[in-house]
């Protein structure tokens, strides 16, 4: 078992840098977090310092997981809402992931639009001559009338 975790498990309440280290994430973010809501600001020590526990490990690996599959903050909030909602949670968070596989379909689909076309312009561009004369510029100076 890593170390890391190994600590953590024997220590339930963590400093903010030994849960960034945790979740893989840097303590700017953890905070930024806790401003969001995403995050509940932990208690404090008598110290001053903040004692986060297991959860916000837990938390904030979740938070990191959805931002890589392309969720947007207010949809990773409501993905945590509907994941402590037992009654409808699991198809409210299977609907959010198919509406993001959706978002995601429509995005390939414009960006090969725009491969095609630039490519287009590329295999009609001589490259060289007259800056007039080329393609490219041409295309992105036109104006569209709509």
């Amino acid at each position: 078992m890593n170390t890391l975790l190994q600590a953590t498990a024997e220590t339930p309440h963590m400093t903010v840098g030994r849960v960034a280290s945790a979740a893989g994430v840097g303590i700017d973010t953890i905070r930024f977090y806790e401003r969001e809501g995403l995050l509940p600001e932990p208690e404090r020590r008598l110290s001053g310092y903040r004692d986060y526990t297991l959860d916000a490990v837990a938390r904030l690996r979740f938070i990191r997981r959805a931002k890589e599959l392309g969720f947007t903050l207010p949809e990773i909030r409501e993905q945590l809402a509907l994941s402590a909602d037992r009654a409808r949670g699991v198809r409210g968070v299977k609907q959010r992931a198919a509406a993001r596989l959706g978002e995601i379909d429509r995005r390939i689909r414009e960006l090969k639009r725009v491969q095609r076309g630039l490519k287009h312009l590329i295999d009609t561009c001589p490259g060289h001559g007259a800056l007039e004369s080329c393609p490219i510029l041409a295309a992105l100076s036109h104006e569209e009338t709509r």
